[in-house]
């Protein structure tokens, strides 16, 4: 019976660290394809300075498409030979174009502008979280506290009002400090003291809205989101 040799298998640990990095690359390839990088990215600058932004958190769900879309137009022809800078150049303008065309008529209608840019959302109105729809609902509440933490609020019941704007922003409106409410403490360790069960009586503020009721019982249902989950409230002062 014949001897069968088998062909051998790389280990998958056995990396081509020459293929992975350097592949078949054309050194005189090299110089062409820093120039073409330097060409695509400045003409995605040109691109953001002609849209009248200054920053990505100003930002729309419709600008951040077009931004992922010219870096798609603009990836391939930095490093692929076979991809000509013209026709990305053509894909940029048309882009401009369309983005000029959709926000001359977005300033003309606010329909049309509303069902391209959303609508700011309130979070919380009179010191407690709105109660929002779960499909309406895409903050989650960790990041939102760090947010509140970063403009020095301690507790809900010292803002009035807060929305999340269709940039990703939030806006905060604050009580004046003879108006502010016991709230919910949105400080980790203090947060972290909730529970069902409640040791003694006191202002609790319920973890999933906000709302503050005097508790005298172990256990207590909130009377407007009818969850079971409370920590003290506290009712300092923001600093400023």
């Amino acid at each position: 019976m014949p001897f069968l040799h088998s062909t051998p298998i790389n280990h998958p640990m056995n990396l081509d660290f020459k293929q992975i990095f350097l592949n078949d690359l054309d050194w005189s390839f090299v110089i062409e394809i820093v120039l073409r990088t330097l060409i695509m990215f400045s003409l995605i600058l040109i691109f953001l300075r002609l849209s009248g932004k200054k920053g990505i958190r100003q930002l729309s769900i419709f600008e951040v498409a077009i931004i992922i879309a010219l870096g798609s137009a603009a990836g391939d022809p930095m490093f692929t030979s076979d991809n000509a800078i013209l026709p990305a150049f053509l894909v940029f303008v048309t882009i401009l174009l369309f983005y000029r065309l959709i926000t001359w008529i977005a300033a003309r209608n606010e329909g049309f502008e509303r069902i391209l840019e959303g609508e700011p959302i309130y979070i919380i109105e009179e010191g407690m979280f709105a109660l929002i729809k779960s499909s309406d609902h895409t903050y989650a509440k960790d990041e939102f506290f760090s947010e509140m933490r970063q403009q020095n609020i301690e507790h809900v019941g010292q803002v009035q009002t807060a929305l999340l704007e269709t940039s990703g922003n939030v806006s905060f409106f604050y009580y004046e400090d003879d108006q502010v409410k016991p709230g919910l403490p949105i400080l980790p360790k203090v947060y972290q003291q909730k529970s069902k069960d409640i040791q003694e009586p006191g202002d609790y503020a319920c973890t999933t809205c906000g709302n503050v009721e005097h508790i005298t019982t172990r256990q207590h249902t909130c009377g407007r989101c009818e969850e079971t989950e409370w920590v003290r409230a506290i009712h300092t002062l923001r600093r400023t």
